[in-house]
């Protein structure tokens, strides 16, 4: 570790390496991982093999989600005593759904230089050939992992108009692609698969076509890019399509009544009084037509 006899603070470079293919580097975050005092990496194996690659040494220690909180202070100490720290993840750039967010903000508290060494990003890659509207998107990453959180998440998303971008492991990609279909419709998407390596693949079609492509595979490998199309504000939508879905949200009882609206309306794009007083007249001829019945 070299000295800092001006104790003046250090740098910590946010550094973004491959997401897949090694030579997805720039010149410039090469230069700084071999000139750093330390990288603090999420998998100092994972990263070790990367710089093997590019025949750089240097001092690593790991830095992940489950000793993020520990480690911190550790390095802002370092770089209060002037040393230089790069800040690498698996793959992509850190502290976008990866660690880093919560060194990133000690250091601007401590008025620490932080510098972003920019490269590849999952996102942004696969937003640049999906062929979906890339003029304002929307960034969400990885969706809640507990089920009710998440389905409450997809409903606050149902009336975004911009192109949306999540990420998923593999082992619940299906799982999510149901839920997103039951709240938000079969909308047409792109699922990005292993991008920049070997199998990289990119899946387009509607949900359900994805998803019924997926599950034709004995196993599914690699994370997931998967962008949606935003809501489509339609206001001359089919009543008849707006009535058989409030039907069958009603016969499910799992909602409340203005709760049902709210999601419909957003999915469709209508105002949500005109779907509540839709579905407060369809609840009250169902609740006449089974009075009658009995």
């Amino acid at each position: 570790m070299q000295s800092h006899p001006n104790n003046k603070p250090g740098i910590l470079y946010v550094v973004a390496t491959p997401i897949g293919n090694r030579n997805d580097i720039t010149i410039r975050a090469l230069d700084i991982l071999g000139h750093v005092d330390l990288v603090a990496a999420e998998d100092t194996r994972h990263t070790g093999r990367l710089l093997a690659h590019h025949n750089i040494k240097c001092h690593m220690i790991s830095f992940h989600e489950h000793n993020e909180n520990d480690r911190t202070p550790d390095l802002i100490n370092r770089l209060n005593a002037g040393a230089s720290v790069a800040l690498v993840s698996n793959a992509g750039t850190p502290s976008v759904s990866d660690p880093g967010y919560r060194l990133v903000k000690e250091a601007v508290i401590n008025r620490i230089r932080v510098s972003p060494i920019p490269g590849v990003s999952a996102a942004i890659a696969a937003l640049s050939v999906s062929g979906l509207p890339t003029d304002s998107f929307v960034f969400i990453g990885f969706p809640a992992r507990k089920k009710a959180k998440r389905l409450n998440q997809l409903k606050d998303l149902a009336g975004e108009g911009k192109t949306m971008v999540f990420y998923e492991s593999p082992k619940r990609i299906l799982t999510f692609l149901k839920e997103i279909i039951s709240v938000m419709g079969d909308r047409y998407g792109v699922l990005s698969r292993e991008m920049t390596k070997l199998h990289e693949e990119f899946i387009r079609g509607s949900l359900s076509e994805i998803l019924s492509r997926l599950n034709a595979r004995p196993a599914i490998k690699g994370e997931c890019t998967l962008l949606l199309t935003g809501c489509e504000k339609n206001k001359d939508v089919s009543i008849h399509t707006v009535r058989t879905e409030i039907i069958k949200a009603l016969e499910k009882k799992q909602s409340k009544l203005s709760e049902l609206s709210k999601i419909i309306a957003q999915k469709y794009g209508l105002p949500k009084n005109k779907v509540y007083d839709e579905a407060l007249g369809l609840k009250h001829k169902m609740q006449r037509e089974k009075h009658n019945s009995n």
